[in-house]
């Protein structure tokens, strides 16, 4: 693991934005880097599992909460609103983190070749979890990191790096979640459906009515399954991908509040600046000005947040 380690500091390095954040060539592919401990980072994760190499942060989900730890990895299995908080890191030992989107094609191909346990009921399925991680995923990990510096072969040996990246989480633990998640006629099959208008269309007033026929549900089901799984309602959930990605155009493009606000959807900025408020316990522009601190010596009380599903 020291190897693996010693590549996400050296790559975070050179790309990561000032939050820790850097992204890669290598779809789904991302890695975190902090020297401080943080505030709480609001975010919407998509499914994705998620490699802690040092350090420590603690995830809530929902009513679920849990405190990752190095050779720990954690799984988001639905689209949900995340608050994590990095509670372990400093410039000798920074937290380090790896995260990988779980595609969706990938699972349903493979489970069809394994077979599909009895589908999870909604109230059984649970939306974090967190386990040891296996050997075989910081291979798997450890070889993607490889292709960062092999551009040339990245597209091709990437998509069987994740094939079997994919393979090993649907023989551990995970297994019956995921399975249930790559079930088109499951409850999280259906919703996912609905949530991928959601976050593709945020900017637009989507009707309730075409979610619930997109998760070929009745409008009472909808938002009972919909809330049971998130934690919010399709309109909460609406309006928390607005006021995350506003907040990543604040800090990350320079973005003001105002046009921030109308970019995302907001026909009114006062209301922008009410809601804003109610999530990040701040004004916008405070906040931001805030946020934008070096996360090397950021304050652990404030606040700072990632971009819809950016997390690691």
């Amino acid at each position: 693991m020291e190897s693996l380690r010693q590549a996400v500091r050296a790559y975070t390095r050179r790309h990561a934005n000032r939050r820790g954040m850097a992204l890669t060539p290598v779809p789904g592919l991302r890695m975190m880097c902090l020297e401080a401990p943080t505030g709480d980072l609001h975010t919407v994760y998509k499914p994705l599992v998620c490699l802690v190499l040092q350090g420590a942060k603690r995830l809530i989900v929902g009513k679920e909460e849990r405190v990752l730890s190095a050779g720990q990895s954690a799984m988001v299995s639905a689209d949900m609103p995340v608050i994590g908080r990095v509670v372990q890191a400093s410039h000798s030992e920074p937290y380090l983190a790896i995260a990988v989107e779980l595609d969706m094609a990938i699972l349903r191909e493979l489970t069809a070749h394994l077979g599909s346990p009895r589908p999870q009921r909604p109230s059984e399925m649970p939306t974090l979890f967190a386990v040891d991680t296996e050997a075989a995923l910081l291979d798997c990990a450890a070889r993607l990191m490889q292709l960062l510096d092999r551009p040339e072969a990245a597209p091709l040996l990437s998509p069987g790096i994740m094939r079997e990246l994919h393979y090993w989480l649907l023989s551990g633990p995970h297994s019956t979640v995921l399975r249930t998640l790559a079930d088109p006629d499951s409850h999280a099959g259906r919703l996912a459906a609905a949530i991928a208008i959601l976050r593709a269309e945020y900017r637009s007033r989507v009707p309730v009515e075409r979610l619930a026929a997109q998760a070929g549900m009745s409008l009472t089901s909808f938002h009972k399954h919909f809330k049971h799984m998130t934690t919010l309602t399709p309109g909460q959930y609406h309006k928390r991908l607005r006021l995350v990605e506003a907040r990543r155009l604040m800090l990350d493009e320079g973005f003001s509040a105002s046009n921030a606000a109308f970019e995302v959807g907001y026909e009114s900025v006062s209301q922008f600046t009410r809601e804003y408020g109610r999530l990040f316990q701040a004004p916008p522009k405070r906040d931001a000005l805030s946020a934008r601190k070096p996360a090397k010596v950021a304050d652990p009380s404030t606040s700072a947040a990632v971009g819809i599903g950016s997390p690691a």
